[in-house]
């Protein structure tokens, strides 16, 4: 290629970075924050109590996971509507309420196990106490999602993202036995004990969590409304477009996630496992058993990946109970709105965030948090998945972009799965 010919395509290939780019928002947010402290702690937990015996269950995740948040992209884009709206709009009250409110139960829940966390992250880091900082930390979170306009949240939780590398590092300075990573990686391992179906259990309530349909959905209407205000005009081809930057910002997305459980969950094993520490209860306390068995780096690495998910996943717990709430109320809503025009919206925000504060500050197990928060989300996702496929094959909803075969066959797997891991860990109790 002469210099004149790669000059003329540089600019070309600049400009595709900078679309790829700007095509991730909504989906890599959802992804990262799927990897928040109570994740973290389910993944430890998985790591610690079977070795590498479970991170087969990061690539059976990976395209269920895909699959459903692509359909709720894809719901939020066609329907212009998030999730909640489209329920109240189709189905009976009684169906729309009781997802909403298993919603919010379990993201406080989940918000109160994620600040637990990060109290604990920070304590063991700096020395300092919960009853400063959790208050501290909710406060600040509040302020920003209450006064933040959509984009300058967006930017903020993009970038918070990077800190999920943090896990790739503590993998590495972990030295795992790679040969017995890989055989952990394509050979399932299956137990029929209690413990292993409640952990199992756990992983898909955490990874395929309902809170994250509802904000995929909604934060894509947030991402369309943005988008049209910046755009000079709207051809008629602009949904297909949309379409496809979607399908490219949740694949990477959920790519990203499920990576990242997979080096928790070796780390975990190679270190914690390994040295017979089979029983970790939380996050921080799976990092402060990293010190001796793999150095300060790697635990340092791993405190600052709690803290740096709580910060990312607390606002997007509290901001999908908001939006579920507002929309089946029929409230206005939106990141861009101010207080005093949609309160209702922030009042749910920063409620949940408030009785999670009161709760993490109460003394309740985190693990016990935590275990309530994954049965509620094993519970409710499969009935919540079934409703999803069913609005995506509605054609007066989706029109001419209902889902194939592809999507359908994804999602009947998934709801499959999670059903059955419900009854044998029903079974294994019993």
């Amino acid at each position: 290629m002469t210099r004149e010919a790669a000059t003329l395509t540089r600019p070309k290939r600049d400009g595709r970075i900078r679309h790829a780019l700007r095509t991730l928002g909504p989906g890599l947010i959802t992804g990262a924050a799927d990897d928040d402290p109570s994740g973290i702690s389910t993944y430890s937990q998985a790591g610690a109590a079977f070795g590498f015996g479970l991170l087969w269950t990061a690539i059976i995740c990976l395209p269920l996971m895909a699959a459903i948040e692509l359909m709720c992209a894809r719901i939020g884009l066609v329907a212009k509507r998030g999730l909640a709206s489209v329920l109240r709009s189709h189905y009976p009250p009684w169906v729309l309420w009781l997802a909403c409110g298993l919603l919010v139960t379990a993201n406080t829940i989940n918000i109160a196990a994620d600040l637990s966390g990060m109290a604990a992250a920070a304590q063991l880091l700096v020395g300092v106490r919960s009853a400063w900082f959790t208050p501290a930390v909710a406060a600040l979170l509040i302020a920003v999602l209450v006064f933040s306009s959509y984009e300058r949240l967006c930017t903020i939780l993009k970038w918070l993202t990077l800190v999920l590398f943090a896990y790739a590092g503590a993998a590495v300075l972990a030295r795992p036995p790679w040969l017995a990573v890989l055989r952990g990686t394509v050979v399932p391992h299956v137990e029929l004990s209690r413990t292993y179906w409640i952990t199992f259990v756990a992983i898909l309530g955490t990874t395929i969590s309902p809170y994250l349909l509802f904000w995929q959905a909604s934060q894509e209407v947030e991402e369309r409304r943005a988008r049209a205000h910046t755009a000079a005009h709207r051809g008629r081809h602009a949904l297909k477009g949309e379409l496809r930057d979607a399908r490219t910002d949740v694949t990477v997305g959920m790519v990203f996630s499920n990576v990242v459980m997979y080096f928790i969950i070796l780390t975990a094993g190679a270190t914690l496992h390994a040295a017979g520490q089979r029983d970790v209860q939380t996050a921080a306390q799976a990092a402060s058993a990293l010190r001796p068995l793999a150095g300060d780096a790697s635990a340092l690495l791993f405190s600052l990946g709690i803290i740096g998910t709580g910060l990312l996943g607390v606002p997007v717990l509290a901001g999908s109970a908001g939006y579920a709430i507002a929309e089946a109320g029929a409230w206005r809503r939106g990141m861009d709105t101010r207080p005093y025009q949609a309160k209702h919206f922030y009042i749910v925000i920063a409620g949940a965030i408030v009785i999670g504060t009161v709760l993490a500050l109460t003394g309740i197990d985190a693990i016990t948090m935590l275990i309530g928060a994954a049965v509620i989300n094993g519970v409710l996702a499969p009935p919540l998945i079934a409703i999803v496929l069913v609005v995506c094959n509605d054609a007066e909803v989706m029109g001419p972009h209902r889902n194939g075969w592809r999507l359908n066959t994804l999602g009947a797997i998934a709801t499959a799965l999670m059903t059955a891991a419900a009854i044998m860990l029903i079974w294994s109790m019993m």
